[in-house]
């Protein structure tokens, strides 16, 4: 289980974290079991996104951006994306991010998306800086299934 980043009690603000799918109901669906298995009383602010304004599946870049800002505690951002096209899109705004307003800092994890949600729902509920969470998800991918 992580431990609570030195110094900084979690009453502070967290880093927030992003969901990013190609289907609003699969960011909720993930964002509540990362919720649900951190169990938590006061947890990490976590949005979920995902869906265009228009066309429904798919992704948009004004969604994620207003998801981003929403989670923001001063403390950092953690954006995980679910399939390719949200990776994209991510990496692009990211890569604008002053010109999109988002919050500083905002990373993106190289991480699979529920496993990484849930560790880094987990390590950001417990107070982890954001390197520590942003590890936390990455980590994920060198967990073996089998």
């Amino acid at each position: 289980m992580p431990r609570p980043t030195p110094g900084r009690p979690p009453v502070h603000g967290r880093v927030g974290i992003v969901l990013v799918s190609h289907s609003q109901e699969l960011a909720n669906a993930v964002r509540a079991l990362a919720l649900a298995l951190t169990a938590a009383p006061a947890p990490a602010p976590v949005a979920g996104t995902g869906g265009d304004l228009v066309a429904g599946p798919g992704i948009s870049a004004v969604l994620v951006a207003a998801a981003t800002r929403r989670v923001d505690q001063g403390h950092g951002v953690v954006v995980l994306a679910d399939l390719g096209g949200a990776v994209t899109t991510v990496r692009a705004l990211l890569a604008e991010a002053d010109e999109h307003g988002l919050p500083f800092p905002v990373r993106f994890a190289n991480a699979p998306f529920v496993e990484g949600a849930v560790a880094a729902v987990a390590t950001a509920t417990a107070g982890g800086d954001l390197a520590a969470v942003l590890d936390a998800a990455e980590e994920a991918y060198r967990q073996p299934k089998g």
